[in-house]
């Protein structure tokens, strides 16, 4: 039976590795996006109505969802003292709040399937282990939603074990994005297709595999 997956943030980065890697793997993909491209849905996240109307898109289509991926994402700053309350409101509102929205939405999709299981993208940057070092890279506004996020995934993956759904949290590492492209440190060396591998393992575990985990390139991050 092929596997139905969602991707939030689908047509581009790591979202559109993750959707490419997916289908090679024989997965049916939807990848939503604020402004589609041929072939994906329309799925912003900040948006309950286009979230909506995708989700009853993938019902009509095919019934049910394997997985979801919650990809999308933003960063609007660099500096920490150049934080105002707005740029948390406008990081939380897709970080958090549109994780939130996109996750209760495909719940009872999720509840059809015979494996379910969702992927956090988030950061080693939310990671209040090392959030706690003071030589730490950090950013208020990004750094804070992820360590939301990471909150999120472990009060999910506890509340819906029942369901037997999977609910876990991945960093891709150092990508060179859209979204990191001003940053004024380095960017690192991965490519996209480096950054998708870990969020594809975790897309694909099997009915035995694991829950609540925060795993990286290296291996598991602590939360």
């Amino acid at each position: 039976m092929t596997e139905v997956a969602l991707v939030t943030g689908g047509n581009k980065g790591i979202g559109q590795e993750i959707v490419r890697q997916l289908k090679d793997r024989g997965f049916r993909v939807y990848a939503g996006a604020r402004e589609p491209q041929e072939g994906m849905v329309r799925l912003d996240v900040t948006d309950p109505e286009s979230v909506a109307k995708a989700v009853k898109t993938i019902e009509t289509d095919a019934g049910r969802l394997d997985v979801l991926v919650n990809n999308a994402g933003v960063m609007v700053e660099w500096d920490v003292q150049d934080v105002t309350a707005a740029h948390l409101r406008e990081t939380f509102e897709v970080n958090v709040f549109g994780v939130v929205t996109v996750t209760s939405a495909c719940l009872p999709l999720l509840r059809r399937s015979r494996n379910p299981r969702i992927v956090n993208m988030s950061s080693g940057l939310g990671s209040l282990t090392m959030l706690s070092n003071p030589d730490s890279r950090a950013f208020l506004a990004y750094s804070s939603s992820k360590a939301a996020l990471n909150a999120l995934t472990l009060i999910y993956a506890n509340a819906l074990r029942a369901d037997g759904i999977k609910v876990n949290a991945v960093s891709p590492g150092m990508v060179p994005t859209d979204q990191n492209a001003a940053a004024p440190f380095p960017r690192g060396n991965r490519t996209t297709a480096d950054g998708a591998a870990v969020p594809v393992q975790l897309a694909t575990i099997p009915v035995d595999g694991p829950t609540g985990t925060f795993l990286g390139p290296d291996g598991v991050i602590p939360w």
